[in-house]
Parts: structure tokens; C-alpha cells; sequence
């Protein structure tokens, strides 16, 4: 395209387009194609979304239906078609044409549809009733087009006669409308309404005929408001008809296509017209003027039919290689924000105000009609508060400025008085009396003073398309791929961020930062230009403002959205029209449409500051918004969980059967028991028993195996908690029940002698019987027993006896309460929940198993701790400890670890806990459980016994120990990462082994002992390697996207060393298996040939081909050795190993098969399965390690991973953090 206005929103490549239709309110847009094709696009996403093929032949009319789910669409096979694009099929079809049908319009009330033809007809059709309720001749060669008129009883037609038609259809409004009352004066107009035609018909006949083309006219239309008619012909002109009630002429003719005028159309809202030729121009018009205002042109493309949308200003050029959608100008108001002041210039060129705190629009102040060309708007506004001037641009004639000052008082459009002005692309203000010029032509930047004079001139960096403001004195220099901040004064650059195709740039209010727009992403970076953040959206950015609290909204072409600094985003609102944000505040976001109209939108702000109080720690503001808001929906409940925060999702859940979920991951018992008791569902019942056997709270162990009557467990249950009582009215039960297994035990339990015997008489087991007698040396009960089976004492043989064993009796009744547990890390938002923020700083840490029943600690320890006897009453504590025992003076240390100020007597330790999510951080503060729980949510780690030496590991390395006075405990100095931090929230301990360390050290080792066959090691290794990054903490997010290839890395070597000592057990090493049993070699030759799975670096890749492909061919497996050779041949990258596949390969092409049939196909998509080491192809059931990866088969979800050792496979899990 020539023009640089000229701004291209989507295109289509496909056969020649020959008819085009928008839908009014959704992005898609019908194009009917030469080749029988109808395509429907979303132009805003750029997608095909459906095609229609019925038809026989070109398409050449098609329209969207204004209000119903229908387009029509009429071709070459004289047909019709009525199509619904939600059920995707067509209707019906309307036959009755003669010959090619060349354009289709529905009416935009009534159920008519119009076409033309070249049987030289126009015809009006009942879609409803699908009947032809009209037929008009009188052209006498092909009608090329016909359309309704947008208000009035009209039709105008065009046709290769060279004639355009205006036809009254009023008679047939009135003959298929409703009956009504008429007057005699109605009736006698109708009478002697339009004489009819030689037919005798009334309903339609000809208005005006409109000569004046001296070839066959292509297309025709209405203008939408004005009684003009634009036409366009194969004598390349463009012809302008006015029309009045009686009588129609020519205004003017459009002179410039030097083809075939194909096709033209009025703007729905400008005094333009566009034509579309064969000459392969685009054409633009001045309606008033009549003279060229811009073309386009395609290199090879003819066009062929133009359409306009409805409702916005986009417009929309068939050409012989498909379609393009296109605006003729950016609708985007200049504007600039001070303070509580937005300076904007309006369609009509005219500079106002609006004043956000009184919610005033001025009156103009200034007109800027002579600015640019009449039909292009100005680009940019800068404003100059010390001056009150203002900066404008205008992409007119290449690119110009203009310096402007603004009257103090806004009286009207005035015009400037003293303007400055001069050509560049891009201008705006550096300083108080300082302004930049940049000119893209020439590649330089001019530094000007308000009087237009060059004080300074910059070489940009090549390739540089704009300028924005970069801080005071500085400017951020654009290129296609890269952003640069430029210092003025000392001509350097200061810093560059590789970002592409940025077009706008958006300062927060404190100018601390930035958000750099593209089309689809939005960076936000600090004034130093250090990224900070990145998003990226399908749809196109529109605009952008901050909140006050540091929250950026932005919008795209139909929603409003916030990011947060971390890359948190959501959507704020939906936008039914396209707008630009200038300023957000409190519920009211500012914003200027595209007529340059100022308007206030109402958002609620209630999601993204709840967002921003849980990155800020902002308890308080929390708590009240949950409070006072009815912030629900399944998005922030997972958002929380996400983070790591389900005991705050908690409060936002109503559904019973999440909260019961939530309520079991932050060990919530007590919801969680209302919640099963609302559902009452046996699984729910069986998870919480697990749950609150872990917290030891037996009595809701209880009352769960009471509600699934499981009898066994609850006789054990009260065994071990001595319950007696209990045991003997199961007992009871147990008789009632007949379940004798149970009773025998219940008796056992009880250690109830008497019952065990008389069970035993009772199922005529006397031998049994007498010798539970004997050995508890009941006499008397022996004779009995002896009477009752007809024997004597001397025809018995008895074993020898030992000892009678009774239970030990319960010394303490622990049943009355249940089990002293060390305290869960409840937050201190849940104690704000209720109503315990006050005095934070005082709180007692919990106590733990036995703890509480201890001397106390010396006098500074029992201060730190507050009392221990308040906390050991409190029964609300639950969490099972299940890490190591930690000393009682590690303990004593203990301070909640999330509380907002530990208080005065909190360690380092507590605030390392405290400001990390990591669980290495919290393993270093000695808070073992915590660390547990965090890896359990993120990685869903169960088996804790392999990290056991990792955790002491960081533990002892972050401490230093220097001996103190005799009888004085040794001073504690803790060892920090974030050595020159002074802010207590962002204090952080060493971790021992970085990335870096594991890198150079645990990976490479592990690689090297298998290449030396030292498998043993080498899967050891790699473990350990899984082990050390679980429990470690990195920098940055380009740090743990390392971590995470590593991680994954050494999850594949160990798989695939797994798989190969696998089958060296099974063959006891040997290469020859041909003594083994049928079974064993062909598992034998599948876990060899599953060696060579595993994703691998192509070096030890090239090792395990080698050794499947030898280990084949020795066992006769030449088909399959053929194939490992091919691959090794194709990938590998040792010499001797390629010369070895060669003469594999040569010997097994002589004899291609297998002795051994094997399951392993080498041309499927398959992973294996890490504990049965066989494959799980595509689409069967299969769950993975949460933390490595590793993929597993569905039944062996819940299982412990093979391969980390840790983690459960399956287990749900947010993820592991590394960094906080």
C-alpha cells in the first residue's frame, strides 16, 4: 500500500473474493470466493472459523442478517442460499433466477432479501415464507447489483445497460404488511399510486432512471443519512447522484481509476467515498470536493468489491487474492495527562480539557483545522505545564509538529495566534523549556528550545521508528527490537532493554516505572529500564494507566485488565466499545472513546487490590476485603491456591466439596468436618481419617471410622489410646454382630481370657479352647473342657507353655483429649479471622510434643517465648510434626512463621521463614515443618527420609557458633545470601550448593560414571542431584527455568539407567541370554530397546543405541538391531560407533526379523512408565511426578516416585519455588 495512513488490521490469502459482508456486532466477516468457497473469519483474531461449501460455482453476494443468526449468500448456479452459521449448515435454497446471481442484500426490517442477476431481473424474497414476493424488469442487460435503501421504500439498481435505477416499493410494504383502517384519501392514492408497468405490476416500479456512464455500471449505493446515490462503472468513473422526490440528476464525477471501476460505497461517517478498480487501486474521495484524497495500491491484485461495518470504521477491499480489513486512520485521540487535568484533541481538531475531579469537559480552547491534511487527525499531544504549551503531531505530509501555546481561559476554537512548526516524526518535551524532534527519514534527533531553534542534534541507534519521554532529560529511543534510554546531556545511553515492537509508552504517576505497549504484550519495566514483568495477549492492546497503589490497567479491544508487578493479571471489566485509558481512581477509570469523548467507567477494583494486599502482605487490607466484598469464583480460589494460601481461599468458598478440599490442605479440621458432615460421602470420611490421624485429633479419628463402621479400626483405635470403656462395648458389638474375628481380637485387646475360651467352645474348637485354659492356668476351666470332648488329660500331648502375655494396663487416660501436638504455622490472617491481630508481637509460640510439660528455658528464652503453659491449653493447634526432632532450645526459638513483626524477641532465623516462600529458606530458620508443608504443596512430597542430610545440611550451614562465657550457651551468628540488604523483610540465608555448583559438579558426574559404566553411581548421583535442587533457592526466574531443565535432565538419565540395571539383574549381567526361559529374554531385549527412550544429550543417546543395537544383534533381534543401527547412523556423532552400525546394519540386511517378538514399536509416541518400566503410549491413561516429571502408569497415582524418591506420583501440586 502506498499511503502510510492507510492502517491494515488483517488479510486473508485465498482464490479471488468476490463478495464481502461484516457482521454488525461480532469480529467475523463473510467472504464468498470464486471458487464456490465461503469463508468466515474473526478478523480481530485473525482465524478461519468455519467455511460453507454448497454452492456450485463462483459466490459472488453474500450479507449478514442485522439482528438473526442467518447470512445469505447467491452464486453462478442460480441459487439462493440461506444459511445459519449457528447450526453451520444451510437452510434452504431459493430458485427462480435464470442466470448468475450477482449481489444479495437482506433489508434491514422486514424478512426480505434482494438480489440481481444477469437474467436481467431484480427479485425480492420472503426468507421467512421463502417465497418470491416480487420480480422487477426493465434493465435490459445483466443487473450487476441491487440494494435496499438504509430508511425509505427504495431499491437502486445498476446494470451493464449503463443505467442506474431507482425503484418505489412502497406498494409492496403496503400490500405485505399487516391490514390496517385506511383513509379515503389513502385509498384513492393507492388507486392512483405509480402507474403500473407493462406487466401490470404496482408493487415495484421504476422511480428514476440515472444515465450519464458510457459503459455498464458495476455497483451502486445508497448513502446512509443524504439523499445521494454513488455509482461506479467500466468507463473508470466514479459518478455522484442527488435525488428529491420527484425528480434525480448528476452532481459530479470522480475521475482517477484508469480500469474498471469495480465497486463503491459511501463512508458511513465521513463526507467521503471509496472505489475499489480493476487497475488495482483503492481509492478515496472528498464527497464535498470531489477530488482524491488517497489510493492504495496492490502489486498484483485486482479488486473486486468494497464493504464498510455498519457500526465502527473499518472497512473491508476484495481482491483476486483474498481479502484485507483495513481502517484509513488511527482512531486513537492525542492526548496527555497533568495532574488532574487531561488535554485532548477531538474529531473536529479542537484542543480541550477535561478536569477529573470535577468530572468537566471545557469548551475548545484552540483549533488546529490548519494542522496536517483535512483528513488526517493528529498523532500525538505532549503538554508543557511551566509553559502551558503544548506539543502536536501530525503524520501529514511526511510528519510535522507544531509548538502551540494554550490561552489561559477557553473561550472557543480559536486559532493560534503564535505557532511554531516545523517537520519531524515524533516531538515531545524533555524538560521545562526543552522539546525533541525526531525525523525517521534521516535518522536524527533534534533537542530544540521554544523558539524553534536546534540546540543540540543526536545520532539515534539505526533502525530507530519514535521517541518517547524517558525521565527528566532522558529519552527512550525505540527500535524494532529494542528499547534504549538516552541521556540528553551526556549524549550516552544509559541502558537497553531487547523488547519488540513497542509503540506506546505509560510512566506511572511517581515515575518509578513504565509500561512499554506492543501490539500484544506489555513489558513493565523501572525508570532504569530493568524489566520487571512481561504478558502477552492474543487480542491487541489498546491503552494504558496505573492505579495510585502500583497496579497497571490496560485495555484491549474489548476488555479493561489489571497486571500486577509480578505478572499477576485478570480482567478488570468488558468494553462493548473500544476505548483509551488516561486515568484510573478509586472505582472510576477515565478514558477517551474513539469520537474523542471523554468517559467514566465504573470498575470494581476489589480483585486486583486483594491480589496486591497478598503479594504486600497486607493482612489487614485483606481481611477487609473479604469482610466487605463478595469476591468469589473458582479463579481466585485457585489464584490462592496457587500462591500457596488455601486457609485464605477458605474464606471465599460456599461449594461444600471445595471447602471440604481446601479445608484438608491447610488442615483445617474443623471445617473440614462440617463439610463431610453436609456431604456425608464415604471417601470424604476415609480422606479426613488419614487427615486427622496425622494431626493426632482421635477424636475426630472416631467419630470418621464410627461413621464408616469400620469396627476393626476403631477397637485398635481404642487400644491405643486406652480407652476400656470403649474396647468392651465393642466387644459387645462384635457378639451382637457375630463377626467372630472381631471379637477374638476386641477380647485380645481387652485381655479377657474368659471370652476367648467360650468363643472357642462355642465354634467346637476344643483344642484351642483347652489350651488358652492351660496356659493361663485355669484348672478347673481345663476339666470342663476335657468332659465336654469325651478325652482324658493323658491321650493329650501338649507343646511347651510359656508365659500368659496380658495388655499392659492405660496409666493415663490420653483418651479424655486428644494428643499434645506441636502447633500448626497457622498465618496471622487466620488468627485476624479471628479477631486476634492485636498484640501479635506477644503471641506464645505453640508447643510441641512433650515440650510443654518441660522445665522452662532460662529466664531471656521463656520472655522470647511469652508462656508456654497458655499455649499447651490451646487444643485449636493441629499438624502432625513429621520432620526430625529439633533440641528445645532450637524450639524455643520458634516464632510463627508468617507473622507480619515477629516482635522484639525474634531471631533472624524467624524473619528468614517469615519473607520466604522457598523451602529451603525455611529448612535454614529450622522450621523443618513448615519447609515439609511447602514442599508438599508444591511438589507433593510425602517421603521426606532422602532429604533428611540435605535439611541438616542447609541448617548447620547457615548458622556459625562462637563459644560465649563458661556455663552460657555459644552465640549464634546467622549467615545470610543477601549480604548487603538492610531492609529486615528481604533478609534471606545462605543455601549451600547453588545451581552452579550442581552443575559443574552432581550433573556432570553423573554423565561421566555412566559413559564409565558405573551405572550404580551414576543413578545415585543423579538422585542426589534431584535431592539437592528440591531443597535450594536461586535468583531469578531465568535461574529456575535452568533448574527446571536440569531437574527434568537428571530425571531422564536416572530413568534410563534405572531401565538398563533393571536388565542386568534380570540376566545377571550376561550378554548372551539364550539360556534364559522365553519370558526373560523377551524382557529382557524390551528393556534394552526402552534404554534408548529417555531424552538424553546425543552423546550418551549415541551410548545407549550402541549398546541396545549390540545387545540385539548378539541375541539374534536383527530387526531390531537394524533399526538402532539407522538411528545411530542418522544421530550419532562417535566415529567408532557409526563404524561399528555400518557393519551391523550390512549383516542384518541380509536376515531383517526378530527370533524374539518385542513391545516396542520404533515409529510410536510413547514415554516409560518409571516404576513398571514399560511404554504408555499416547492417549491411554497416565499421571506423572509432580517434581521430576517422570511419567508413570494411572495405577500407580499415590505411589512414591522411583525416580526423586520424594515426591507422590499424581499427587495435585502448585509447583516448586525456587526464588521468592
Amino acid at each position: 500500500m502506498s499511503s502510510p495512513s492507510m492502517l491494515t488490521k488483517f488479510e486473508s490469502k485465498s482464490s479471488r473474493a468476490k463478495g464481502i459482508a461484516f457482521h454488525p456486532k461480532r469480529p467475523w466477516i463473510l467472504v464468498s470466493l470464486h471458487s464456490s468457497t465461503i469463508q468466515l473469519w474473526d478478523y480481530r483474531m485473525g482465524t478461519l472459523i468455519d467455511r460453507f461449501e454448497e454452492h456450485d460455482g463462483p459466490v459472488r453476494g453474500i450479507d449478514f442478517h442485522k439482528t438473526q443468526p442467518l447470512f445469505v449468500s447467491g452464486g453462478d448456479d442460480y441459487k439462493i442460499k440461506i444459511w445459519s452459521y449457528q447450526s453451520r449448515r444451510c437452510l434452504f435454497t431459493l430458485n427462480g433466477h435464470l442466470d448468475y446471481v450477482r449481489t444479495v442484500f437482506f433489508h434491514h426490517e422486514l424478512p426480505w432479501i434482494v438480489s440481481s442477476s444477469d437474467d436481467q431481473t431484480i427479485r425480492i424474497w420472503n426468507w421467512q415464507n421463502r417465497s418470491l414476493i416480487c420480480t422487477m424488469t426493465g434493465h435490459n442487460h445483466y443487473t450487476m447489483c441491487a440494494q435496499f435503501h438504509p430508511k425509505d421504500d427504495l431499491i437502486v439498481s445498476a446494470s451493464l445497460d449503463q443505467s442506474v435505477r431507482v425503484w418505489d416499493i412502497s406498494g409492496l410494504r403496503k400490500k405485505h404488511s399487516a391490514p390496517t383502517s385506511m383513509t379515503f384519501e389513502d385509498q384513492m392514492a393507492r388507486a392512483n399510486a405509480n402507474q403500473a408497468d407493462m406487466f401490470g405490476n404496482t408493487d415495484a416500479v421504476v422511480k428514476f432512471v440515472l444515465e450519464g456512464h458510457d459503459r455498464g455500471v458495476n455497483w451502486v449505493a445508497f448513502h446512509p443519512t443524504l439523499p445521494l446515490i454513488v455509482s461506479a462503472g467500466d468507463d473508470r468513473l466514479v459518478k455522484l447522484w442527488r435525488m428529491s422526490e420527484t425528480k434525480a440528476w448528476e452532481v459530479d464525477t470522480c475521475r482517477g481509476h484508469f480500469q474498471n471501476a469495480s465497486a463503491c460505497l459511501f463512508h458511513p461517517h465521513q463526507d467521503l467515498i471509496l472505489s475499489v478498480g480493476e487497475d488495482k487501486t483503492l481509492r478515496v474521495w472528498d464527497l464535498n470536493k470531489r477530488t482524491s484524497v488517497q489510493s492504495f495500491k496492490r502489486e498484483n491484485d485486482r479488486f473486486w468489491v468494497i464493504a464498510a461495518h455498519p457500526e465502527i470504521n473499518l472497512f473491508a477491499a476484495g481482491h483476486d487474492n483474498g481479502v484485507m480489513v483495513f481502517k484509513l486512520e488511527r482512531e486513537r485521540p492525542a492526548s496527555s495527562v497533568y495532574q488532574n487535568q487531561l488535554f485532548y484533541i477531538t474529531k473536529e481538531k479542537h484542543v480541550r480539557s477535561y478536569d477529573f475531579a470535577k468530572n468537566i469537559e471545557s469548551p475548545s480552547m484552540l483549533s488546529l483545522k490548519k494542522l496536517g491534511s483535512p483528513w488526517v487527525p493528529p498523532r500525538t499531544l505532549s503538554y508543557n505545564p511551566a509553559e502551558r504549551a503544548i506539543l502536536v503531531t501530525s503524520p501529514a505530509d511526511g510528519g510535522c509538529y507544531e509548538l502551540i501555546s494554550l490561552p489561559r481561559d477557553a473561550t472557543g476554537a480559536v486559532e493560534p495566534t503564535d505557532t511554531k512548526r516545523g517537520s519531524g516524526n515524533s516531538a515531545v518535551f524533555v524538560a521545562r523549556n526543552r522539546f525533541a524532534v525526531f525525523t525517521q527519514s534521516n535518522q536524527q534527533i533534534d533537542i530544540k528550545d521554544l523558539t524553534n531553534s536546534t540546540t543540540k542534534t543526536i545520532k539515534p541507534p539505526p533502525g530507530t521508528v519514535d521517541i518517547f519521554f524517558g525521565g527528566t532529560g532522558c529519552l527512550l529511543l525505540i527500535t524494532a527490537a529494542s528499547v534504549v534510554l538516552y541521556d540528553i546531556q551526556q549524549k550516552k545511553h544509559l541502558a537497553e532493554l531487547a523488547v519488540n515492537g513497542v509503540k506506546y509508552v505509560v510512566w506511572s504517576t511517581d515515575g518509578l516505572h513504565a509500561a512499554l505497549l506492543s501490539k500484544h504484550n506489555v513489558t513493565i519495566v523501572t525508570k532504569t529500564l530493568e524489566q520487571i514483568s512481561t504478558l502477552h495477549e492474543t487480542i491487541r492492546i489498546k491503552s494504558a494507566t496505573w492505579d495510585d497503589a502500583g497496579v497497571l490497567l490496560y485495555s484491549t479491544l474489548n476488555h479493561v485488565k489489571y497486571t500486577l508487578m509480578n505478572g499477576d493479571n485478570g480482567i478488570v471489566r468488558t468494553l462493548e466499545h473500544t476505548v483509551y485509558l488516561v486515568r484510573v481512581k478509586g472505582r472510576n477509570v477515565y478514558c477517551l472513546d474513539r469520537a474523542a469523548k471523554p468517559k467514566v467507567l465504573q470498575i470494581d477494583p476489589t480483585e486486583y487490590r486483594f491480589k496486591l494486599a497478598l503479594v504486600k502482605r497486607n493482612y489487614d487490607e485483606m481481611l477487609n476485603i473479604i469482610k466487605t466484598s463478595s469476591l468469589v469464583g473458582q479463579s481466585i480460589i485457585a489464584y490462592l491456591q496457587k500462591k500457596g494460601y488455601p486457609e485464605i481461599a477458605l474464606q471465599f468458598v460456599q461449594d461444600p466439596q471445595t471447602r471440604f478440599e481446601l479445608a484438608i490442605e491447610c488442615g483445617n479440621l474443623e471445617v473440614a468436618v462440617e463439610m463431610a458432615k453436609q456431604l456425608d460421602r464415604p471417601k470424604l470420611w476415609q480422606r479426613l481419617s488419614t487427615e486427622a490421624l496425622a494431626h493426632g485429633n482421635h477424636q475426630v479419628v472416631e467419630m470418621t471410622y464410627q461413621k464408616l463402621r469400620n469396627f476393626d479400626k476403631l477397637s485398635f483405635l481404642y487400644l491405643a489410646t486406652g480407652d476400656q470403656e470403649k474396647l468392651k462395648r465393642m466387644a459387645k458389638i462384635a457378639e451382637h454382630r457375630g463377626d467372630m474375628t472381631a471379637r477374638f481380637q476386641n477380647a485380645l485387646y481387652l485381655g479377657d481370657v474368659q471370652n476367648r475360651i467360650e468363643m472357642f467352645q462355642e465354634l467346637d474348637l476344643y483344642p484351642l479352647a483347652y489350651m488358652t485354659a492351660k496356659s493361663h492356668g485355669l484348672e478347673e476351666q481345663c476339666q470342663i473342657i476335657l468332659e465336654a470332648s469325651g478325652l482324658t488329660e493323658d491321650q493329650i500331648s501338649l507343646p511347651t507353655l510359656g508365659h500368659p502375655l496380658s495388655p499392659p494396663k492405660p496409666i493415663v487416660p490420653t483418651f479424655k483429649s486428644n494428643w499434645p501436638v506441636k502447633g500448626t504455622s497457622s498465618s496471622v490472617f487466620e488468627r485476624a479471622l479471628m479477631g486476634q491481630v492485636e498484640g501479635l508481637e506477644d503471641e506464645a509460640a505453640p508447643a510441641t510434643n512433650g515440650y510443654g510439660d518441660e522445665e522452662p528455658e532460662p529466664d531471656a528464652d521463656a520472655a522470647r517465648n511469652g508462656g508456654l503453659d497458655e499455649a499447651e491449653e490451646d487444643e485449636d493447634v493441629a499438624g502432625w510434626d513429621m520432620g526430625d526432632d529439633v533440641d528445645a532450645e532450637a524450639e524455643s526459638d520458634f516464632v510463627n512463621v508468617e507473622s507480619a513483626d515477629a516482635g522484639a524477641g525474634s531471631s533472624e532465623a524467624d524473619m528468614w521463614a517469615r519473607n520466604s516462600p522457598v523451602a529451603a529458606d525455611h529448612v535454614a530458620a529450622g522450621s523443618f515443618e513448615t519447609a515439609m508443608q511447602l514442599l508438599n504443596r508444591q511438589v507433593g512430597a510425602v517421603n521426606f527420609k532422602p532429604l533428611e542430610s540435605r535439611f541438616q545440611e542447609i541448617y548447620q550451614a547457615s548458622r556459625t557458633f562462637l563459644p560465649a562465657n563458661p556455663s552460657m550457651p555459644p552465640l549464634v551468628n546467622y549467615v545470610r545470601r543477601t549480604v548487603s540488604e538492610t531492609d529486615s523483610r528481604k533478609v534471606l540465608p545462605i543455601i549451600p550448593r547453588d545451581l552452579e555448583s550442581i552443575t559443574a559438579g552432581e550433573l556432570p558426574a553423573g554423565k561421566a560414571a555412566m559413559v564409565k559404566n558405573k551405572l550404580e553411581e551414576s543413578v545415585q548421583t543423579f538422585k542426589k542431584l534431584l535431592h539437592l535442587l528440591l531443597v535450594n533457592a536461586v535468583s531469578s526466574q531465568q535461574e529456575v527455568t535452568d533448574a527446571k531443565k536440569v531437574i527434568k535432565s537428571a530425571a531422564q538419565y536416572a530413568l534410563a539407567i534405572s531401565i538398563e540395571l533393571e536388565r542386568r539383574s534380570l540376566v545377571k549381567n550376561s550378554q548372551d541370554i539364550s539360556s534364559f526361559s522365553d519370558d526373560i529374554k523377551k524382557r529382557a531385549l524390551e528393556l534394552s530397546a526402552y534404554f534408548t527412550i529417555p531424552e538424553l544429550e546425543p552423546q550418551h543417546k549415541a551410548l545407549t543405541l550402541f549398546a541396545a543395537m549390540n545387545f540385539a544383534n548378539r541375541n539374534k533381534q536383527h530387526s531390531s538391531a537394524l533399526g538402532f543401527a539407522n538411528a545411530l547412523i542418522d544421530r550419532g556423532s562417535n566415529a567408532k560407533f557409526k563404524e561399528s552400525a555400518r557393519k551391523v546394519k550390512a549383516a542384518c540386511e541380509r536376515n531383517p526379523s526378530d527370533a524374539t517378538e518385542i513391545d516396542f514399536d520404533t515409529f510410536a509416541d510413547f514415554d516409560i512408565c518409571a516404576a513398571s518400566y514399560t511404554p504408555i503410549y499416547g492417549g491411554s491413561p497416565s499421571t506423572a511426578c509432580p517434581y521430576d516429571g517422570t511419567k508413570y502408569h494411572a495405577k500407580y497415582k499415590g505411589t512414591v516416585c522411583r525416580i526423586c524418591e520424594v515426591a507422590m506420583v499424581g499427587a495435585p501440586a502448585s509447583g516448586l519455588r525456587l526464588v521468592g
